[in-house]
Parts: C-alpha cells; structure tokens; sequence
C-alpha cells in the first residue's frame, strides 16, 4: 500500500501544487512547469486544443535548458539502438545497467501532462525510476531524454498479477489495460506485457502513461 508521504505527493502532483524538498531533475523540471502553467485534469478532453500550450511550454523549456544547462549535445549512437516504442527510441547506455530513452512526449498534450507522469511513475515504481537527463532539438522538434535502469526478463508477464497488484494500490481495471485510481484522481493506461517486465518473480513497470484527473 501507498505509505502517507506518497499519497500526499500524488495529491500535489493532481492539484497542480510544487512538491517541496525533491532534488531530482525530473520533479525539478515539473515544478518549474507549473510556476508557470496550470496542471490539467481534463485529459483526452480537447487534446489538439492544447497543442498551443505545448508549443509555449516548448519554448519555455527551451529558454530555462539554456539557464540550467540542461541541453544535451549528442543523441547515444544508432549501433547501441535497441527498439522504438510509442514515444521513445530506446538505446542501451554505456555501462550496459541502463537505458536511454529519448522521448518526443507525442502520448501528452502537454510537457507538464508528461513530467507529472514521470514523477508519479518515480513515485510509484522506485526500481525503474526515470533519471532526468537533458532536452535535445531535433529536426525542430524538443526531445527529452532520459535514463532507467534496465531489466531483463526471465518469464513471461501474467496480466492477472498485474491486475492483482494494482487493485492493491487501488486502481480498478477499467477496460483492457487501463486503471483508474480514483482516491487518487489518477489514470494508469497501456499496461500490457510489453510495458512490463517480470525478473526474479517481480513485476516490474518499465513503460507508464499517467494522466491527472478530476472528477
């Protein structure tokens, strides 16, 4: 179950609040965010209507990456490519432990609406938490990218554990693979066997969508 700390951060996270006392990069760039843009809870609701906010929050993290240095200079090399997802080209890093991750945030209507799901997903599953890079520009596009450890697979994923496993946490299976935490205001999708793995008999969540929600 959540401990109490955990459950209060998420709270923040959906009510659009600054979480205090965090150092890491990717609750860095999210509080930033929301000095200055408002968190939604209207997901999946006029999605192309936020484009707009997305190109301003572009070009906010663009002029702040300059003042923090937060750009990155070089993408890893395509002979350590090892799959693309949905929104991420994956590469193995150099110390072969983890992976980079270079993600275009296509799944998000906002930049905000993604580092808030990078922080919950930090929060909720510590084992394969993202470690905030940098920013790239490509082809006039801005790129995050990110590191997380990399696990193999030693079985194949039962959706029935991951179900049970949620449901422990309180996220109610809503259709197929999707959850609704609804204590918490929270939408988990696109859990199926790609986006988990299991080692050792545990599960763990490498690929996470989260969206904030109101009701």
């Amino acid at each position: 179950m959540l401990n109490d700390d955990t459950r209060k951060r998420l709270e923040n996270i959906v009510k659009g609040t600054i979480l205090e006392g965090a150092k890491d990069h990717c609750t860095a760039v999210r509080n930033l965010l929301c000095s200055s843009f408002r968190t939604s809870t209207t997901v999946k609701k006029d999605f192309e209507g936020q484009s707009r906010i997305k190109t301003e929050q572009a070009e906010f993290l663009r002029h702040h990456s300059s003042l923090s240095k937060w750009w990155i200079n070089d993408l890893p090399d395509e002979s350590s490519f090892l799959t693309r997802g949905g929104e991420a080209k994956i590469y193995l890093a150099p110390d072969h432990r983890n992976v980079i991750k270079v993600n275009d945030a296509v799944y998000y209507a906002t930049w905000l609406e993604f580092f808030n799901s990078l922080v919950i997903h930090n929060l909720l599953f510590v084992d394969t938490a993202y470690t905030f890079l940098g920013f790239k520009e490509k082809d006039g596009s801005l790129l995050a990218v990110l590191k997380q450890p990399f696990i193999t697979s030693d079985a194949p994923v039962d959706l029935e554990d991951v179900k049970k496993l949620l449901a422990f946490n309180g996220f109610v299976n809503t259709k197929r693979n999707d959850y609704f935490n609804r204590e918490l205001g929270l939408i988990l999708e696109d859990m199926h066997d790609e986006n988990i793995i299991v080692n050792s008999n545990t599960l763990f969540f490498i690929d996470t969508v989260f969206y904030t929600v109101s009701e």
